[in-house]
C-alpha cells in the first residue's frame, strides 16, 4: 500500500513508519518538526539522542535497503500544499498522528491552549477536506485517546465508540438509538480529540469516507524491533512533566535515583499499551478498513488498566525506588474506575504486551544508559489545570516533598 504517516517524526509516528515500511508498504512521512521546536522552547531534550529526519531516513535506507520519503509540511497551515500532496500521491491509507499530543502542555498557558486547538482541529479538518476532494477512497486511520471519555468511571466496561440507548418519543413509546459514547475531556488536548470525533462522523456520513479512530491508552516503552536496528533509528524518549507519560517518567526517575512522583493519592486508573503494540495495532487497523458509507470504526487500543499508585508500587518493587506523593496539577477525581473493551483488536489477532514484562527492565536500562541527559528539574509536572490547582502547587514545597 501507499501510506502517508502524518506526524511521522514523533514518539508514535516514527516507529509506526518504520514498522509499516518493514512490512513492505510504500511509506512517506509528513511532518512539520514542531515537536523538536517545542523541546527547544521548553529547554528539555529527549532522553535518547535522536537523529535529524534526514539522518533517520538515510539510516533506514542504509540498514534495510528500503526507502521512506519525507515531506516537510504543516497540515494545519498549508492546506493547499496538503491537497496537492494527497492528489498527487493517491494514498491507500493515511495515518494521522499530526496533533499536539500532551495534555499538560495543552494546559500550560493561553498560548499553548490556542496552539493545541489551532493545530489539532485545523490539521484534522484540512486532512479530511483534502481526502474528500482529491482521494476519497483513502482510508484515514487516526490516533485518538481513551482520555476523551474522562476518568470519572462509567460503572461498566466502556464500549468501542458507540452506546445503545433507549429514549421515549412524544407518545411515550421507547425508541432505540445508537449514539457516540459521551465524551468528558479532561484537558484542552482531550477536548480536541473529542471534536475530532464529530468531524469524522460528519465526513463519514456526508462523503462516505473510510475512517478508523483509535482510542489509545497511555503508551509505555520507547523502542521497537525496527528502532533498535541502528543508533540513528532510535525513538525519542520523553520523561519531563509536560510530555513524559507516567510509566516512562517513573522508569527514568528510578534509573537516576529520583523518587517516583505520584500525583495526589495515585488512585487514578489509567489504560496502558506498549509502543510495540501501538505499531501492531496501526497495521491491523490499516488492513481492516470500514466499508465506504459505513459509520466511523472506533477501536479501543489498550492492553490493560492500572491505578497510578499500583504502577508506582510495581516499579518500586522492581527497582527499590522511593515513592513521593506530590500535589496533583490536574483537575480530576482523587480516584476513578476504568474498564475498557478491546475486543476488536483481540479478534484481529493482538496478544498485548502486559506491564509485568522484561520490557520494563529494558526501558530502565535505556534510562540508565542515557542518565547524563536527564534534567531532573524538568521531571515534576508544573502545568496546573486551573487557578485552584495552581494555588495547591504553590502551597507545596516540592523539593521538601521529594527529599522527605
Amino acid at each position: 500500500m501507499r501510506i502517508l504517516v502524518f506526524g511521522g517524526d514523533g514518539f508514535c509516528g516514527w516507529p509506526t513508519a518504520l514498522h509499516l515500511s518493514s512490512a513492505g508498504h510504500d511509506v512517506t512521512i509528513v511532518d512539520n518538526l514542531s515537536r523538536r521546536d517545542i523541546d527547544i522552547k521548553l529547554g528539555v531534550q529527549s532522553l535518547t539522542p535522536i537523529a535529524t529526519m534526514e539522518e533517520r531516513v538515510a539510516a533506514w535506507k542504509e540498514v534495510t535497503g528500503k526507502t521512506i520519503k519525507f515531506v516537510l509540511l504543516d497540515i494545519a497551515r498549508e492546506a493547499d500544499r496538503l491537497c496537492q500532496l494527497i492528489e498527487n500521491s493517491q494514498p491507500d491509507a493515511v495515518v494521522h498522528f499530526a496533533e499536539q499530543r500532551a495534555a499538560p502542555y495543552s494546559m500550560r498557558g493561553s498560548a499553548e491552549k490556542r496552539y493545541t486547538v489551532d493545530n489539532n482541529i485545523s490539521g484534522t479538518h484540512n486532512l479530511l477536506v483534502a481526502i474528500t476532494h482529491h482521494a476519497p477512497n483513502t482510508h484515514l486511520v487516526h490516533l485518538g485517546t481513551m482520555g476523551v471519555y474522562g476518568y470519572s468511571g462509567a460503572g461498566f466496561s466502556i464500549p468501542e465508540g458507540y452506546l445503545d440507548v433507549e429514549v421515549r418519543d412524544d407518545a411515550g413509546q421507547p425508541q432505540s438509538r445508537e449514539i457516540l459514547f459521551p465524551t468528558k475531556p479532561g484537558s484542552v488536548y482531550h477536548m480536541t480529540k473529542s471534536l475530532d470525533q464529530l468531524l469524522f462522523q460528519f465526513y463519514a456520513q456526508n462523503d462516505q469516507l473510510k475512517i478508523t479512530d483509535l482510542h489509545q491508552g497511555i503508551v509505555w516503552g520507547t523502542q521497537t524491533d525496527e528502532t533498535n536496528m541502528d543508533s540513528r533509528l532510535i525513538n525519542r524518549f520523553d520523561y519531563d512533566g509536560e510530555y513524559g507519560t507516567v510509566l516512562n517518567r517513573f522508569l527514568v526517575e528510578a534509573a537516576i535515583g529520583h523518587p517516583l512522583t505520584v500525583h495526589g493519592t495515585g488512585g487514578q486508573t489509567r489504560a496502558f499499551i506498549n509502543i510495540r503494540d501501538t505499531v501492531r495495532c496501526i497495521e491491523l487497523a490499516i488492513n481492516a478498513p470500514p466499508e465506504p458509507g459505513s459509520k466511523v470504526k472506533i477501536l479501543n487500543q489498550v492492553a490493560e488498566t492500572l491505578t497510578v499508585i499500583d504502577l508506582a508500587n510495581l516499579v518500586a518493587g522492581r527497582t527499590g525506588a522511593k515513592i513521593a506523593h506530590v500535589a496533583n496539577p490536574r483537575a480530576e477525581a482523587t480516584e476513578n474506575d476504568l474498564v475498557v473493551s478491546n475486543a476488536t483488536f483481540r479478534a484481529l489477532g493482538l496478544d498485548p504486551i502486559l506491564l509485568d514484562s522484561t520490557l520494563l527492565e529494558r526501558t530502565i536500562a535505556l534510562s540508565q544508559k542515557h542518565r547524563e541527559r536527564v534534567n531532573s528539574a524538568m521531571i515534576p509536572a508544573q502545568s496546573a489545570w486551573n487557578s485552584q490547582r495552581q494555588q495547591e502547587l504553590n502551597a507545596h514545597d516540592l523539593a521538601a516533598e521529594l527529599t522527605a
